[in-house]
């Protein structure tokens, strides 16, 4: 089968016509990146509730939750007890 269509023009049409959707997927990536960054930095200064660790970062309680939700699915943070009502939440490296 044979095509009258250029290889690397097509693949530069086709980065043309996905250039906005690239864009959106690197922002939101670059968005995850500095959110985990703050979280981690957070809980490297001691274990946290999720509300400790919104008042820290300036995020919503629900974002923060489903953050770190998603760190102990992958085992990055483990539960340290509870505050309250609250779990408290370390880095799993430095839970003993």
């Amino acid at each position: 089968m044979h095509s009258d269509t250029d290889p690397k023009a097509a693949l530069k049409a086709l980065r043309h016509q996905r250039r906005e959707s690239i864009l959106r997927a690197t922002a939101a990536v670059k968005t995850q990146r500095k959110t985990l960054t703050a979280i981690k930095e957070r809980l490297a200064m001691g274990a946290a509730t999720v509300p400790e660790i919104a008042e820290h970062t300036g995020m919503p309680t629900d974002r923060v939750l489903w953050f770190l939700a998603t760190m102990k699915k992958y085992g990055q943070i483990v539960e340290d007890g509870k505050d309250g009502g609250y779990y408290r939440y370390t880095m799993a490296s430095t839970h003993a």
